[in-house]
């Protein structure tokens, strides 16, 4: 990842702290990064990261499925440890593993609830993530579609969808090589 973009955000992060955190308390930030095997693949491995579960947000229904989200957005809902990383850190990787200049998908998943978001909780990280985006957008020298909407309900997705690319690494792979996922994510970013 970029080191200006990580200066900054950790800047950033440290303006925006109102306390330490609790020493053992986690939290929790939802995502929308278009494929929510996708997301929930990408973004496990980052620093701080406990857990990733994969779901529906940003939608009316209570009872939204695979087969039927309409008006959802396939989300994840990302638990972190606040003293290994800071929101704005988490939010900067999300970014860097999407092309957030897509305003209807990503890559080869395009249409409505494949729209990327990131679901905020308060006014700080409201302002957390507005900071990042405006730095994603400098970075890229161009505008970035990816909103920053309040954070509502977070459906859980259903259990085979779950963990995907660990369960089933040959499709998984295959899917994100059909894609063309990660030519995609270096022609944006310069890096797969």
């Amino acid at each position: 990842m970029n080191k200006p973009l990580f200066a900054a955000t950790a800047a950033v992060a440290l303006l925006l702290a109102n306390a330490a955190p609790a020493a053992g308390a986690l939290k929790t930030a939802i995502f929308a990064g278009g494929c929510f095997w996708s997301a929930e693949h990408d973004i496990e491995h980052a620093k701080g990261v406990k857990s990733v579960v994969v779901g529906y947000a940003g939608g009316t229904s209570t009872t939204p499925s695979y087969n039927n989200h309409e008006g959802h957005l396939e989300a994840i809902k990302v638990t972190y440890d606040p003293a290994q990383t800071s929101y704005s850190l988490l939010v900067a990787s999300f970014f860097h593993h999407i092309d957030p200049t897509d305003p209807n998908g990503q890559i080869c998943d395009q249409g409505p609830s494949y729209r990327t978001a990131v679901f905020v909780a308060d006014p700080a990280e409201r302002a957390a993530a507005e900071a990042v985006k405006a730095q994603v957008a400098r970075e890229l020298g161009q505008p970035v579609a990816t909103r920053i909407l309040p954070a509502g309900p977070f459906y859980m997705g259903e259990g085979y969808h779950q963990d995907y690319a660990k369960k089933n690494p040959m499709a998984y792979n295959a899917y994100r090589t059909g894609c063309g996922r990660d030519a995609a994510l270096k022609a944006v970013w310069g890096h797969g």
